[in-house]
């Protein structure tokens, strides 16, 4: 692809998409922006087909998908630059009648729903069992791994019995508890920042960010401050253009920080969520790609500054 041809950006159209929404609406980031619905275990296949160009998603997709020992070829991306720097709240949801499910202890056992294999859904998943003491060498701690694609089939297939419990950004499941869709059985967050950016290894060649990748970070940049200074507008877009109550916007708010500089990646945080993976199943210790090798020449440990 040349140069001067716009960016394919691969994003999950919530919430924190808004600050490329800004980016591009007045700072004129060329990119065509692709909707991923299902998060990030569809980019990472889309990225890998040469579909997109650039992904912006979760940290433990992005880190699974290049760290497991069946990952094909290169990996097909590098992880190039950080969006978010808090981290991410996971509700646990179950369906509004299933009252045999009382607490995360009583989720041994049962039928996670995840939006794809690899994806953050799946991934955090094993980090909640290792957390609860559900991991046995050799075994899984579920009963299944029921894939439904989208936010939508999650809460349909908890209500039906297809799955028991699934989990989902907080403030995504939010207004399905307030309306009684599906029941909130408790949280998890994750022990890293929460969403980086990825690119596609033709991006990088050599090792070093091309042209057009350099000047999305700049009118990421941009699109970040104009965010923080223009809350009310975040506000209108979110609770106007995407599934979210003003309320709930402006809650959300108070828990987002993005990062004042996307370039980059801070190593220390890819060698955490390494270690955490590995300790609760999902990666095995000296297969895939290791930490380093995850960031693309020049794009590591940049930051804090």
């Amino acid at each position: 692809m040349a140069d001067s041809q716009p960016l394919r950006i691969g994003f999950v159209p919530e919430h924190f998409s808004t600050p490329l929404y800004f980016a591009q609406k007045y700072f004129g980031l060329s990119a065509t922006l692709i909707p991923f619905p299902s998060g990030t275990g569809h980019m990472i296949t889309a990225i890998r087909a040469g579909e997109i160009d650039v992904g912006i998603g979760l940290t433990e997709a992005w880190v699974a998908g290049l760290g497991k020992e069946d990952t094909p070829g290169d990996g097909g991306y590098r992880i190039v630059g950080t969006y978010v720097e808090t981290p991410l709240c996971w509700a646990i949801s179950t369906g509004a009648k299933r009252p045999e499910i009382t607490s995360v202890s009583s989720l041994e056992g049962s039928k996670i729903g995840i939006s794809r294999l690899g994806s953050g859904s799946q991934v955090m998943g094993y980090v909640l069992a290792d957390q609860q003491g559900w991991l046995a060498p050799g075994e899984s701690p579920y009963a299944a791994f029921v894939v439904l694609q989208t936010f939508q089939n999650l809460r349909n297939a908890v209500n039906d019995g297809t799955a028991d419990f699934f989990m989902w950004e907080h403030f995504t499941s939010k207004r399905y508890y307030d309306s009684g869709e599906i029941r909130r059985v408790g949280e998890i967050y994750t022990p890293w920042s929460s969403w980086k950016i990825v690119a596609a290894n033709g991006l990088l060649p050599g090792g070093n960010p091309e042209a057009r990748l350099q000047d999305l970070f700049g009118k990421l940049d941009q699109g970040v401050r104009y965010f923080g200074e223009h809350q009310d507008e975040a506000v209108e877009y979110i609770s106007t253009e995407l599934d979210y109550s003003e309320a709930d916007a402006r809650e959300w708010l108070r828990t987002v920080e993005f990062a004042k500089r996307t370039e980059g990646v801070d190593l220390k945080v890819i060698q955490s969520c390494v270690n955490i993976l590995q300790k609760a199943g999902v990666l095995k210790e000296g297969k895939g790609l290791q930490p380093e090798s995850m960031l693309a020449k020049g794009l590591g440990a940049q930051f804090p500054q």
